[in-house]
């Protein structure tokens, strides 16, 4: 065998991966990753984040038209880039509700109930602020609070309580409801993502490569068993076990074009069946994001230093202090409640954006604005992720089918109308001039739906597409291999039952951490 283990994808699991099994010095392993190396400084500033949904380390894929929703086509940035979606993303530290996990366990996944996974949590942290039942200190991932909050934050707090919602100083301790400012995967008031946390200081193992830039055609099966992989350029290459990271999209998207998949749909592309798996690319998740944006009454978000001057202002002083608007992911301030009020848990989260515009397709205000992001956290719409064809370059089919359940779109647009009551409230008068978005026209529920149509987007939590299970109908088991072909494994958000009522970073993190545990035999 070339390797003992080779993974393929260098994200939020695979750089996880890689770091933890390569602890094993006798072990032999080879990171793949398609995108290249993180060297721009974008991804490592705080805000850089307003730059990746624009297209800086994405594939650039984009949904299906979605049926229940006017045929609307949203952008669907997707990581291509070392550390993949813990690269791009807003750097929240969420990890979802206990009861999440629970549910996992009670259909049938032993070993990842909340009190399984904690720990694992844990292990992960280095919290620049707790370090209790909750939360650890001394892990590769830097987790800090903000360190550049503005007064428009305090006054959502107070707006927030004015309709009854608490202020929660730990959204990932003992309870979730409730608002406040996110932890953030940060350190040293610079983006802390896989790549950094856990892969740099890995590399220097000499039982690690890395290659980047790395395009896998295909797993190879060999009597039932993954025996390697063909790369772009240099054939097959052998490992004693083959280890899909590639995420939500990437995962079923290889193992269809491997031929590992719903039969029926790789012999209409032509692809030679390899193994029959129905529920490969099937039970997509996603969150998706309707939002409000007010314009404000004066400079009291930073959406004043997208002038050029003030710009380079904001970058003489983020060198000087780290503090300012470069010190801040923009979206670090938040919270979690209730749209059905017999919800098990909150079901709606909330992203408060310190200006307007910031991500792709999102509306800015000239004089400068403030954004209110809802969504809905447990969509019961089920989607696919499909191939175009059998080019391995095609961009593949996206569908997360938002909204094919009539009680998803209602939950949403309660969500919605919750943000706009937040955001109408006395205590965000002195900061807010107007709401622009949705705007005044926007009273019915048929308003809602079109404005939802025209403006709605990913809140990019893409998860279920290679499902966890105990049944025979799972894509893998819950030690993560595949079910029907020995020595397959897969580590990454496709494997969630269904989505954590949340962003899903930490939780991707908690689930490599996990597998590499029971790969070595310690879990």
């Amino acid at each position: 065998m070339d390797y003992d283990v080779i993974i393929i994808g260098g994200g939020s699991a695979g750089s996880v991966l890689a770091s933890r099994l390569t602890e094993d010095p006798n072990r032999r392993v080879l990171l793949l990753e398609a995108g290249g190396r993180d060297r721009h400084p974008f991804y490592h500033l705080p805000a850089g984040f307003a730059k990746m949904t624009k297209g800086i380390g994405s594939w650039g894929w984009h949904t299906v038209p979605q049926r229940h929703m006017n045929n609307m086509v949203i952008r669907y940035t997707q990581a291509k880039v070392i550390g993949g979606g813990s690269s791009i993303n807003a750097q929240i530290y969420t990890r979802g509700n206990a009861l999440d996990y629970d549910e996992w366990r009670q259909a049938g996944c032993t070993g990842w109930g909340y009190d399984d996974i904690l720990p694992y949590f844990r292990k992960a942290e280095d919290n620049d602020t707790y370090d209790n039942r909750y939360h650890g200190q001394g892990g590769p991932l830097g987790v800090s609070q903000p360190r550049a909050p503005l007064p428009i934050c305090d006054a959502y707090f107070a707006a927030a309580a004015q309709l009854g919602i608490p202020r929660n100083m730990d959204m990932t301790g003992e309870v979730q409801d409730g608002v406040g400012f996110y932890q953030l995967t940060q350190k040293n008031y610079r983006r802390s993502s896989t790549a950094v946390a856990y892969l740099r200081p890995a590399e220097r193992r000499p039982n690690l490569t890395v290659q980047t830039g790395a395009q896998v055609l295909r797993i190879v099966v060999d009597q039932g068993r993954a025996t390697g992989l063909e790369l772009a350029g240099q054939g097959v290459l052998r490992a004693g076990e083959v280890i899909l990271s590639a995420g939500a999209i990437g995962s079923p998207r290889l193992l269809q074009l491997s031929g590992i998949g719903p039969a029926d749909h790789l012999r209409d592309l032509g692809i030679p069946v390899v193994f029959d798996q129905p529920n490969v690319g099937a039970n997509l998740q996603d969150h998706v994001d309707l939002f409000v944006i007010a314009e404000c009454s004066g400079p009291h978000t930073y959406d004043r230093f997208a002038k050029p001057h003030l710009s380079a202002w904001a970058a003489l002083q983020y060198l000087l202090t780290r503090k300012g608007p470069v010190a801040s992911s923009l979206f670090e301030t938040g919270g979690f409640w209730y749209a059905d009020p017999n919800a098990r848990s909150p079901d709606i989260q909330l992203h408060l954006g310190l200006g307007s515009g910031i991500e792709a397709g999102v509306a800015a205000m000239p004089q400068g604005g403030v954004t209110l992001n809802s969504a809905y956290l447990r969509p019961r719409s089920r989607g696919t992720v499909r191939l175009a064809s059998a080019d391995p370059l095609a961009a593949p089919l996206i569908d997360p089918n938002y909204w094919a359940d009539p009680h998803d779109r209602e939950m949403s647009i309660r969500g919605l109308k919750l943000a706009r009551e937040i955001m109408r409230q006395d205590a965000l008068k002195p900061f807010v001039l107007a709401e622009r978005l949705p705007g005044p026209d926007v009273q019915t529920d048929a308003d809602y739906f079109n404005y939802a149509c025209a403006h709605a987007k990913t809140d990019h939590h893409p998860a279920g597409t290679c499902r966890m299970g105990a049944d025979p109908h799972a894509v893998v088991d819950p030690q993560l291999r595949f079910n029907g072909i020995a020595g397959l494994r897969v580590v990454d958000a496709s494997i969630m039952p269904s989505v954590v009522s949340s962003n899903t970073n930490a939780a991707t993190i908690m689930i490599a951490e996990k597998a590499a545990d029971m790969i070595r035999g310690q879990a």
